[in-house]
């Protein structure tokens, strides 16, 4: 007999929200030197965008504990990296510098979307303004991420008994290695990753089902891709859905690769949160990466995603 107990079974109604909750990390400013290509910038610029427009609240996420971090990753990885111990060669591959600026925001993005995933089972949905961290491995951080926020939520959510089976569905345009990684072996996890073929990282993991999309891709065969994809996630049958929303498929973006133009990833978003709105699932929004030249167009697709979330999960 299942020792399962989730509160918010897939379908039951949600609490009225009253606004619109984001939970923001950029707070923690790290200094990175002159022409880093990681867009630090862009979490302050998209949450001033949005703040302007007046759809949503916000709030400094909390900082997550080593011991829920740990119940996703190794403890003496965890530990080492907080306390600077870390051989430079594990930092060179996170592609950040360590300082304690980078720990707390490290922190906080793990915290962001563990609260953002407590909205989603009270609400329908939750999202966060960073997270999405997910070339972090279980022992080990790669690709900006230090530590795997989806991993930690989905372990602590399951500790707390409040989920049993969880869909994540990985739309940046790099591979969720580090997830795969983590859940390979687990039955109760369903991971999606729609990516480029080609792109980071080069070497892939094996998601629950991987879709590999060639360069160039654009709107009308990645849409296709996703139409027949998502369903398989969706027949997994979760009791939430976690959606990592990276804005990198963008044409404009020099990591990317591929060719969505804004309105295509509207569209994607829109069958992401529509298909979790219509089934009753709730569906926690992270942001994922983008590295558009100008920042300025990552940011517009980043906001996008939240505006159509705001749509599509509207007020009661």
């Amino acid at each position: 007999m299942s020792s399962f107990t989730a509160q918010h079974p897939a379908g039951l109604l949600k609490k009225q929200m009253k606004s619109r909750r984001l939970f923001y990390t950029d707070q923690h400013a790290l200094e990175l030197p002159e022409g880093h290509k990681f867009p630090v910038g862009k979490y302050r610029m998209l949450r001033d965008l949005l703040e302007g427009e007046g759809q949503f609240t916000f709030e400094p996420a909390p900082l997550a504990d080593a011991s829920t971090i740990a119940l996703a990753h190794d403890p003496d990885y965890v530990e080492q990296f907080l306390n600077g111990s870390l051989p430079a060669a594990a930092m060179r591959r996170i592609g950040l510098p360590w300082s304690e600026a980078m720990v707390r925001r490290a922190l906080a993005s793990v915290g962001g979307t563990l609260s953002a995933a407590r909205d989603a089972l009270d609400y329908g949905w939750g999202g966060t303004l960073s997270g999405g961290t997910h070339h972090a491995f279980r022992a080990a951080g790669a690709g900006f991420c230090v530590f795997n926020d989806v991993a930690v939520a989905i372990q602590s959510m399951r500790k707390d008994r409040l989920v049993r089976r969880v869909a994540v569905v990985d739309l940046d345009v790099h591979q969720g290695d580090g997830t795969a990684e983590i859940f390979a072996d687990d039955p109760d996890i369903f991971t999606l990753s729609l990516h480029g073929q080609s792109n980071f990282p080069f070497r892939k993991q094996i998601s629950s089902m991987d879709v590999a999309l060639p360069d160039k891709t654009e709107d009308a065969e990645y849409l296709r891709q996703l139409e027949q994809a998502l369903p398989q996630a969706l027949a997994f049958q979760p009791d939430i859905i976690f959606y990592q929303s990276g804005v990198d498929p963008l044409y404009s973006d020099v990591l990317g690769r591929l060719s969505l133009t804004f309105e295509g990833l509207k569209e994607r978003d829109r069958q992401v949160m529509q298909a979790a709105r219509d089934l009753g699932i709730p569906l926690v929004l992270t942001a994922g990466g983008g590295y558009s030249r100008p920042i300025e167009l990552s940011v517009q697709a980043h906001a996008n995603t939240y505006r159509t979330a705001a749509e599509v999960f509207p007020l009661e």
